[in-house]
């Protein structure tokens, strides 16, 4: 299964091009993210693999604003257990899925990874990568299913929430005010 989509970003003025495809042993992502920020153009390329339960254990990413270039490698096993550029990382000990800051693709990681019955809310301990700060740190998040297809996001250190819409597949249609795909 390969699955094209387009996300249009009103935060940043972007634009991010992600296509999905399902491997033998899960799933790989590969995207690209243009946009506006600070009055700069950046332009972020990011490669994700997932084990066929959605858990994240292969990051790539490279991060250009301006004149600054930026790159990191996380290699995770799926259980908590991250290499940061082949360097043992224990500060995100725990996490099992990566939220980047530029794109909703990542919510749909542990939205597909959770399998949430309607109502049930859990917390998650998220590796997140802010990419215009340049830091990686762990993160509370919770997610409740609402319905078939919407979602609860909270990031709990700044007290955020959204109400998130999926596809039938757990990809992210509507984030409002951040993010729509085309």
């Amino acid at each position: 299964m390969q699955t094209d989509i387009l996300w249009t970003g009103q935060l940043y003025h972007s634009q991010e091009n992600c296509r999905l495809v399902s491997t033998e042993t899960g799933w790989e992502a590969t995207s690209v993210i243009t946009g506006v920020h600070e009055h700069q153009n950046f332009r972020v390329e990011y490669f994700i693999r997932t084990g066929f339960g959605w858990e994240t254990i292969l990051v790539q990413l490279t991060a250009e604003l301006g004149d600054r270039s930026e790159s990191i490698v996380l290699q995770g096993d799926g259980q908590g257990n991250w290499m940061k550029n082949q360097a043992e990382a224990p500060e995100f000990e725990g996490c099992i899925d990566v939220d980047i800051s530029l794109t909703p693709f990542t919510n749909s990681l542990p939205i597909n990874r959770l399998r949430l019955e309607k109502g049930e809310t859990r917390p998650i301990k998220v590796l997140y990568l802010d990419i215009f700060n340049t830091t990686e740190k762990s993160v509370i998040q919770h997610y409740t299913r609402l319905s078939d297809n919407e979602y609860k996001f909270e990031n709990v250190p700044n007290d955020f929430e959204a109400v998130i819409r999926v596809d039938a597949e757990g990809l992210v249609e509507n984030y409002p005010g951040l993010f729509t795909r085309s």
